[in-house]
């Protein structure tokens, strides 16, 4: 799967990587945020989501991250495409 455009943390998939792009909320939650690692121009990737809507754990800078899943679709990232993925025409 491969996207043009930024989407939430929230939809990449476990091992899915991206660029964060922008953090949409309030001035507090963007500067906690930035505090944990989490700002424009990161690479973050998705250790592992849990199922019904629990938390995201997200590594960026080395760290590992838990996001609740409602601020991560507050969170939108560049999704980086996996090996044998070209953007906009699916798998080799």
């Amino acid at each position: 799967m491969s996207f043009d455009f930024p989407v939430s943390l929230a939809s990449l998939p476990p091992g899915g990587a991206g660029r964060l792009v922008a953090i949409h909320g309030g001035r507090g939650q963007a500067l906690r945020l930035r505090r944990l690692g989490l700002r424009p121009g990161a690479l973050v990737r998705i250790v592992a989501a849990g199922g019904w809507g629990g938390p995201v754990l997200v590594e960026v800078d080395g760290c590992r991250v838990a996001v609740g899943r409602g601020l991560a679709r507050h969170i939108l990232v560049e999704p980086l495409n996996p090996p044998g993925v070209t953007r906009g025409h699916g798998t080799r």
